[in-house]
């Protein structure tokens, strides 16, 4: 029987745990950042993202040439939690039918590679409360946003098993949790 696949969700947050609008209080970058950002997305063949990281997604990635990630993210599939039906088009994307927990499930029991969280703080805050998230890949930027969304709050208790981090260069904490179930 094959491994089950895996959630995991990869988020630059502040040190206040601020997710939201991460080009706000990105400071520096570094071979070490760009090669965690790169492990991250070489296990992901597939993507579920919120319908706002979508809407603004879909006007920026399709041109960019912020790489891996742009080639990467145009060219997985992309699954969207929303009501309403997708108007920007990106290639590869499609709503999620029915309810967003049990497509996750799903879609953990099918064979492939990790499924990627990326952008979507609700969306991921609710798969964190459903249970249906394994990791979290974060990168701890040394600075406090002060405001914004925290990727974190409102939660139940879950505890997460360290399983790696480093300091980079320029700061940066990279850390990867498990999520214990």
């Amino acid at each position: 029987m094959p491994p089950a696949r895996k959630v995991v969700g990869g988020y630059f947050l502040s040190l206040d745990g601020v997710a939201e609008a991460p080009d706000q209080f990105l400071s520096g970058w570094d071979d070490e950042t760009d090669a965690s950002g790169k492990r991250l997305i070489e296990t992901q063949d597939v993507v579920i993202l919120g319908r706002r990281t979508y809407d603004e997604w879909a006007g920026f990635w399709p041109t960019s040439d912020i790489e891996p990630f742009a080639s990467f993210i145009n060219a997985t599939p992309k699954y969207v939690a929303t009501s309403t039906p997708l108007e920007a088009e990106w290639a590869n994307s499609q709503p999620i039918e029915g309810d967003l927990v049990d497509f996750v499930r799903n879609l953990k029991s099918q064979p492939g590679g990790d499924i990627g969280l990326h952008g979507s703080i609700s969306l991921t805050r609710a798969l964190l409360t459903a249970g249906l998230v394994d990791e979290l890949r974060l990168t701890v930027i040394p600075t406090i946003a002060g405001t914004g969304q925290q990727l974190l709050s409102g939660l139940p208790a879950i505890r997460l098993q360290t399983l790696h981090s480093t300091n980079t260069p320029t700061g940066h904490l990279l850390v990867n949790y498990r999520v214990i179930h």
